[in-house]
C-alpha cells in the first residue's frame, strides 16, 4: 500500500488517482496511524512553503514523513512535498522543512517569468526514478521556488539557467514538476516508483 499524504492542501487526489493507474495501492491517507503498515509514501504539495509545512505538522503527518525516511521506505515528494525534503525555503524563512536532504529552497532566477507555469525538459545526470523515460522528457512544471543544486540533484530543467527537477538519496525521491500531469511520461515516472516500492516491500 502506497500512503498519499492528506494534510489538507490542493488537489491531492490527482496524484492518488495517477498512482492507481499505474497499477499501485493508493490511498489518501489523513490519520497517521493510518500509515503504520504503508510499503511507500508519497508528499504531494501545492502552494505557499510555509502553509504546507505548517499544514503537514499541525496533522501530525510529518512524523510519518520522517519516520518513513528513517526506516528506508520508498518515498517521494512531489512540487512543495519535495520542497518540504529540505531545511528551509527563501520563500517563507521562518517555516522549517523536514531536513531529509540537506540545502534550502531558492526563488527561480531572474529575468524569467514567476512562476514557472509551463511544460519543459528533463536535462537527466542519472536516476532509478527517471529509468527508461523518453529524451526529450517533456514535464510540466507550476513553480516559483526550487531546491539549489546539491550531490542530490538527479536532473535540471532550463528556466533562466538549470534548475532543479528531480533529487535522489538513497530510497527518497523528489519531483519539482508534478508527474500526476505530465502525461505519459510522468506515469512511466510514477510507474518507476511503484515498481521500487514492490521491490521493497
Amino acid at each position: 500500500m502506497i500512503a498519499v499524504l492528506d494534510y489538507g492542501i490542493g488537489n491531492l487526489r490527482s496524484a492518488e488517482k495517477a498512482l492507481q493507474r499505474v497499477g499501485a495501492d493508493a490511498r489518501l491517507i489523513d490519520d497517521p496511524t493510518a500509515a503504520a503498515g504503508a510499503d511507500g509514501i508519497v508528499l504531494p504539495g501545492v502552494g505557499a512553503f510555509g502553509r504546507c509545512a505548517e499544514a503537514l505538522r499541525a496533522t501530525g503527518l510529518d512524523d510519518v514523513a520522517t519516520d518513513a525516511v528513517a526506516r528506508g521506505i520508498p518515498f517521494l515528494g512531489i512540487c512543495i512535498g519535495f520542497q518540504l525534503l529540505y531545511e528551509g525555503s527563501e520563500e517563507n524563512p521562518s517555516a522549517e522543512g523536514l531536513g531529509v536532504l540537506p540545502g534550502v529552497v531558492r526563488r527561480l532566477p531572474t529575468g524569467v517569468k514567476h512562476p514557472q507555469m509551463q511544460w519543459n525538459t528533463l536535462d537527466i545526470a542519472g536516476s532509478d526514478l527517471l529509468a527508461g523515460v523518453p529524451d526529450p522528457a517533456w514535464v510540466y512544471f507550476v513553480h516559483s521556488y526550487a531546491p539549489e543544486q546539491t550531490v542530490d540533484t538527479t536532473s535540471t530543467c532550463d528556466y533562466g539557467g538549470p534548475v532543479v527537477a528531480t533529487a535522489e538519496r538513497g530510497p527518497v525521491w523528489g519531483t519539482q514538476f508534478h508527474p500526476e500531469k505530465s502525461g505519459a511520461v510522468g506515469l512511466g515516472i510514477l510507474a518507476n516508483f511503484v515498481a521500487a516500492v514492490d521491490r521493497a516491500a
